[in-house]
């Protein structure tokens, strides 16, 4: 299957990276394209004069054999380097237009995406940052902590490298897809219907903002909850986990846990749930988080990392305060009977101030119940109380973006959504106010005298 048949590297719309997308993502703005007067589409399937944000569309995953032009030598309104960067995001059919237009067209993109005020050329070339040397493949970034915690365990390989490691996860997924046979084969292959409970469904399917608002509670800024999964798909999956970790004890086979918090628990997408979760992730996350999270690039979600996590007196205790590595991240209790394991919420900072005090406005605890679900941006500040009795097992869906990651990479401050950002925008504002009123009052008894 080429690339462009395969859904993995389809496009993604313009309009959906602009931060006004939950107010009205049909809306159709005009994008300027340097052309003949005459508006003519050229050879690439491109107008000449100008091209609707429709029209306008960024890969997924970067062309990494693609070689970006240089644009130090332009005045910009970004740093030359992000537009190198961003390159590699075009569509195939653009790659090979001129630089001015390959230009104007990102230019749009960022014009859009960024907020007012963070567009200086100062504060971007103050990033001292290679391109060539930015990032690896997105779907390997998904790996990185797995990586750290194979290395610090070293539970499963020597690895010398990254790169080394990228290759032995794959020979150990493929290994395990060979010899793991599927209790529920009906999991693999997404079926909403059997999934999602009707008003879950029904408001993906209606796929607008009020849809989305009548089932969702909003229990602190920035913390969602709503009914989603039905009670016989939780069983499954859990079904599903224990045979597959029962597998894994009769054959000896030590497998990876999902992050380096967890000791328990197991990697979905490894045990071949991964294609499902793409679904799950594309179709009916990404139009949510979209709306609720544009700012941290919920509309532009491109990769995830699946896996459930189990707490008990014989299992993981208490998850201790952390951010995820996520952009959004979903949360959805499966059962079983248990008692305790509140999830607490202290604020969205950024790395700047992850560490920061919390305000007494950001306090939230949050009690789980089966089938419910929790969605918040990944960089909220949270943990998971102790598990007091019986057993907990929780579906935990990291949903990344690749554009947003790139673009933050240029960014100093982000009031949008760090709660630190703002209160320290805030105070600069409260500052700036009073300065410009005492000058004004020496003034005016200047002119009185």
């Amino acid at each position: 299957m080429s690339q462009s048949q395969n859904p993995k590297f389809q496009s993604l719309p313009l309009g959906t990276m602009s931060q006004d997308a939950s107010v009205d993502r049909r809306k159709r703005t005009q994008a300027p394209i340097s052309g003949n007067a005459d508006g003519n589409r050229n050879g690439n399937g491109y107008a000449n004069g100008v091209v609707e944000d429709d029209e306008l569309r960024l890969r997924l995953r970067p062309n990494e054999n693609h070689k970006p032009e240089s644009y130090a030598d332009l005045q910009l309104d970004f740093s030359p380097l992000l537009f190198s960067s961003l390159e590699q995001y075009l569509p195939f059919n653009m790659l090979n237009l001129s630089r001015e237009l390959k230009l104007q067209y990102m230019r749009h993109i960022l014009l859009r995406y960024s907020p007012e005020g963070e567009r200086t050329r100062e504060e971007c070339t103050a990033c001292n940052f290679d391109y060539q040397e930015r990032t690896v493949l997105v779907l390997e970034t998904t790996l990185l902590k797995s990586f750290y915690a194979w290395t610090t365990t070293r539970t499963i390989y020597h690895v010398s490298s990254f790169q080394d490691f990228v290759q032995r996860h794959r020979e150990y997924k493929k290994m395990i897809m060979l010899n793991y046979p599927p209790l529920h084969k009906e999991l693999y292959t997404m079926d909403a219907a059997k999934f999602f409970v009707p008003s879950f469904l029904k408001a993906i399917n209606d796929n607008t903002e009020e849809s989305f608002r009548s089932i969702m509670t909003e229990s602190s800024p920035g913390v969602y909850t709503f009914e989603m999964l039905q009670p016989h798909f939780c069983e499954l999956l859990l079904s599903e986990v224990d045979n597959f970790e029962r597998w894994v004890h009769e054959t000896k086979f030590r497998i990876m846990r999902p992050n380096t918090m967890n000791n328990y628990g197991a990697v979905l997408d490894d045990f071949g749930l991964e294609t499902m979760l793409d679904k799950l992730m594309e179709d009916f996350i990404c139009p949510i988080s979209g709306v609720f999270f544009p700012e941290v690039g919920g509309s532009t979600l491109d990769s995830h990392h699946g896996f459930v996590v189990e707490y008990g007196m014989d299992r993981d205790v208490e998850l201790g305060f952390h951010v995820d590595d996520s952009e959004v991240t979903l949360n959805v209790c499966l059962g079983e009977q248990f008692g305790g394991g509140d999830l607490f919420f202290r604020g969205v900072r950024c790395d700047k101030h992850v560490h920061s005090g919390t305000q007494s406005e950001e306090i939230f605890d949050y009690s789980h119940v089966p089938g419910r679900a929790v969605l918040h941006r990944g960089r909220h500040r949270h943990g998971a109380r102790a598990t007091t009795s019986g057993q907990r097992v929780n579906l935990l869906l990291w949903c990344r973006s690749s554009v947003f990651r790139e673009l933050k990479k240029y960014k100093k401050e982000f009031s949008s959504w760090c709660g630190e950002c703002q209160r320290e925008k805030k105070e600069r504002q409260r500052i700036a106010v009073g300065a410009t009123k005492l000058e004004l009052f020496k003034r005016l008894q200047k002119s009185t005298s």
